[in-house]
């Protein structure tokens, strides 16, 4: 009789970049599809003239709800700066996208229910509706477990023992005069941190 063994090392970060790639995934393209949406015609106003033909009067969502592609902006935004975060900063970015995804969400909706004047174009509120859910799954999401989710690599790190300096080939500090040495190389095509 065999019993499940521990998970392997690397599962834990596996599921963790999978979690993370998913809540990127659904607050990108949940705000993608409510900017799309909200820029869209929602409504067509026709006024009578006679005898004149009547004139056509077409009203975006952005023009009805001003506020809804700035929303969206900021969650296109704030799906990405999700990769630069970790921990208790990303936990917090994600409830913002969270909240921000029901406010689109809920444009959404009012573009649905609301009596606007003209013809109403149904398909992109709902469109809106939907992409606000989305945004809102990634960023509760993100909210619940994106704590203990990968950072980016520390190569996008300052490194404090050396202060991010340039290095000799010695491998210390490059400073002084040896800075002008190593810029006047530079200007030359060499590499100064070859010996």
């Amino acid at each position: 009789m065999t019993g499940a063994g521990p998970e392997p090392a690397g599962e834990p970060s596996r599921a963790g970049r999978r979690e993370l790639t998913y809540a990127v995934l659904l607050s990108l393209a949940g705000a993608g599809l409510a900017l799309y949406a909200a820029t869209r015609t929602w409504t067509v106003e026709l006024t009578d003239r006679p005898p004149l033909p009547p004139t056509r009067a077409v009203r975006t969502g952005a023009a009805l709800l001003p506020w809804l592609p700035a929303l969206a902006v900021v969650g296109l935004a704030g799906g990405g700066a999700l990769l630069a975060t970790r921990g208790a900063v990303r936990r917090a970015l994600g409830a913002l996208l969270g909240l921000l995804g029901l406010a689109v969400a809920a444009g959404g909706g009012y573009g649905l229910l609301a009596g606007f004047d003209g013809e109403l174009s149904r398909q992109w509120p709902a469109l809106c509706l939907v992409g606000g859910l989305l945004a809102a799954a990634g960023g509760g999401l993100t909210a619940v477990r994106g704590r203990h989710w990968p950072a980016m690599g520390a190569r996008y790190e300052r490194r404090p023992h050396d202060g991010g300096a340039p290095t000799a080939a010695g491998g210390g500090p490059v400073s002084g005069a040896r800075t002008r040495e190593a810029w006047d190389a530079l200007d030359r095509g060499e590499d100064p941190t070859v010996s």
